[in-house]
């Protein structure tokens, strides 16, 4: 099942995909897809009410999609969590998950214009598999179950400005947390269609140019690990997005360094959740 917000910032309509290409409208169901829906039984009542075809059809054509879960609570992101990534970086094979926050608010859409911030000359992509978080979490014993507290996936994008991450102070949150600097969506894909999440293709384009040819099956952490690992140091509540890593091909790490600059254009996408496309436009 593929969960989305459609509409204008701060107004979107809640609503599903179905599996025959129509879009129904959550109504009656639930004003948002947040925590509390997540939290609540919200997938399954979907789930349901699509089986008895009780939800009514949403025309969504040419409507802007919103990102698939409103308000995350916190962004978690794993940095150097392929082994292809630490090696273009120079960076050490990470023995231990490399965790740091990001603003929940640089949550954006998945089309929606991303700002380069004022005074950069590094700002970079990194197309991800981001992991939403359904049911609370802490102290994790298996993976089995860090799989239970999964809503579902998405396409991330993990902008970063890597001046402001790695020269200025070495707090990579502030090469993080810029305005807009996380895309997310489409779709909020459910774990029963999302399939394998550990055999799934990562790809970016900047302007029409592939960087980013990766795949799911070589990251140093999974999914599952990662989940039952922070569990052990923050509390993971319904809602929370997980950006879980980027394969080789940023732009830190591609010869002559071809950061973004306004006019930009980067389509990603990874298989299954779905494809972004964002235009970078000066702050």
């Amino acid at each position: 099942m593929k969960l989305m917000r459609i509409g204008a910032p701060g107004a979107e309509t809640p609503a599903v995909l179905a599996e025959d290409g129509r879009t129904y409208a959550l109504a009656g169901l639930t004003e948002e897809i947040d925590g509390a829906f997540l939290a609540s039984g919200g997938v399954d009542r979907v789930r349901r009410a699509l089986a008895e075809g009780t939800l009514p059809r949403l025309d969504a054509a040419g409507l802007r999609v919103g990102a698939p879960v409103a308000r995350p609570g916190k962004v978690v992101c794993v940095g150097l969590n392929y082994r292809d990534h630490a090696e273009e970086t120079g960076a050490a094979v990470p023995e231990r998950p490399v965790v740091f926050m990001k603003d929940p608010s640089t949550v954006v859409g998945p089309y929606d214009r991303v700002l380069i911030p004022r005074g950069s000359v590094k700002t970079d992509w990194e197309v991800e598999l981001a992991v939403v978080i359904g049911r609370e979490a802490r102290y994790l014993a298996s993976p089995a179950e860090a799989a239970g507290c999964i809503a579902g996936y998405a396409v991330s994008n993990d902008v970063s400005e890597r001046e402001f991450q790695l020269e200025y102070s070495g707090q990579w949150d502030l090469g993080k947390s810029c305005e807009t600097f996380n895309p997310l969506g489409p779709w909020l894909v459910t774990p029963d269609e999302a399939g394998d999440v550990q055999a799934l293709g990562l790809h970016l384009a900047v302007n029409g140019g592939v960087r980013q040819n990766g795949d799911t099956k070589n990251m140093i952490f999974d999914v599952a690990y990662l989940v039952r690992y922070l569990s052990q140091y923050m509390v993971l509540r319904p809602g929370d997005v997980i950006n879980t890593g980027t394969p080789a091909g940023v732009a830190l790490g591609l010869p002559g360094n071809p950061y973004l600059r306004a006019g930009d254009t980067v389509e990603l996408s990874v298989d299954g959740l779905g494809t972004q496309r964002q235009t970078f436009i000066d702050a």
